[in-house]
């Protein structure tokens, strides 16, 4: 059983960004290695505290025979990654899916090359009961520790019930959740499960929710537990919104930080205004008005237009821009143009294209 070293749970508690890394692919579709690279060499230097890769933002086609891009793109992503010889933590993530005897082979062969923490996806599981999918989470977590991760319907996820989170947050190896149901109640029973959990300072929770992303970061959750007040927070975000603009997602992050600490009321108005306007670009990204078809290939279109990606083409010819998201993409470009790292990205990519 491969466990968390203490240096990466620190940062896993202390919280931190997590981009769900993109597929970068050519014209023919196919894999474009050196693209990739690019990508995750962004993310590093963006400031980012790991990567989350082979997750949706990934495109779970890689896993089809035909394209049989699983274990390349993982350890493509790690050699990156040991490559740069950080002197700072940075954690690798492996999504991992499928029914029981799929998700233990994808988390030996994350264990093999040298991930961290396995992100397990509850997706395409419908047939099963929770005790079924209990039983899974504790097969993979035998392997590789846990990254639980509530995926909203709407993309292939499914409901769980509080019972389900309180026996989940009770699993040896376990060591975060990523609450991604994009619903207050539905959010609101994995943070009851955790501050009821007997291992409740075990496990870091982090933010999936991209239409409610500072929201969550700023959000304390109090419970009365057998006579004890007991405080939740969510430490920080794994998130396809934060695989682009990534350079902004980590100052955000520390301006959140940097409010609960020394609080004031400016900095609260500040936040309460970039919590809206990142929802609003999280709509034309995820593609809210057409029931988030076009979430993919809206990332790939912002990563396009700063030079980080050569196309938005994915593995699915059907996966595509929606009629009016290009438009959307450009209103909130123009409206919210603090968010976006643009200056960063071309800084990053001269120094990139020097080097190369």
């Amino acid at each position: 059983m491969k466990r968390l070293d203490s240096v990466l749970k620190s940062l896993l508690m202390e919280g931190t960004v997590f981009p769900a890394h993109p597929l970068a692919l050519d014209e023919f579709r196919q894999f474009d290695e050196e693209n990739q690279k690019l990508l995750t060499k962004y993310y590093i230097a963006s400031g980012a505290g790991g990567v989350a890769v082979a997750v949706h933002s990934t495109q779970f086609e890689i896993r089809l025979p035909e394209h049989n891009l699983f274990e390349r793109v993982l350890q493509l992503t790690a050699e990156v990654i040991d490559e740069a010889k950080l002197d700072r933590p940075f954690m690798k993530i492996a999504g991992i899916c499928g029914p029981v005897e799929q998700a233990v082979r994808e988390a030996k062969i994350a264990v093999d090359l040298g991930y961290d923490m396995g992100l397990l996806s509850m997706g395409g599981l419908q047939n099963l009961t929770e005790e079924q999918i209990l039983d899974r989470t504790r097969e993979v977590a035998k392997i590789i520790p846990v990254f639980g991760f509530y995926l909203q319907p709407s993309v292939g996820g499914r409901i769980f019930t509080y019972d389900f989170w309180s026996k989940f947050v009770e699993i040896d190896n376990v060591e975060a959740i990523k609450c991604a149901s994009f619903n207050r109640y539905q959010t609101f029973d994995v943070v009851r499960a955790i501050a009821y959990s007997s291992r409740r300072e075990d496990i870091a929770l982090y933010t999936g929710n991209d239409d409610n992303i500072v929201q969550d970061l700023l959000s304390i959750y109090r419970f009365n537990v057998n006579g004890e007040e007991v405080e939740v927070e969510f430490r920080g975000g794994l998130l396809g919104h934060w695989a682009v603009w990534t350079n902004k997602a980590v100052e955000l992050l520390e301006k959140v930080k940097d409010y609960k600490k020394n609080p004031s009321y400016a900095k609260w108005k500040e936040l309460q205004v970039l919590s809206n306007q990142t929802t609003d670009v999280n709509a034309a990204l995820f593609d809210t008005a057409n029931n988030f078809h076009g979430c993919i290939p809206g990332i790939h279109e912002v990563l396009r237009r700063q030079g980080l990606m050569k196309g938005i083409w994915c593995l699915n010819p059907d996966e595509v821009l929606s009629p009016g998201q290009y438009e959307e993409i450009s209103r909130v470009y123009a409206d919210y143009p603090m968010l976006n790292d643009d200056a960063f990205v071309e800084e990053f990519l001269r120094k990139y294209l020097v080097k190369t």
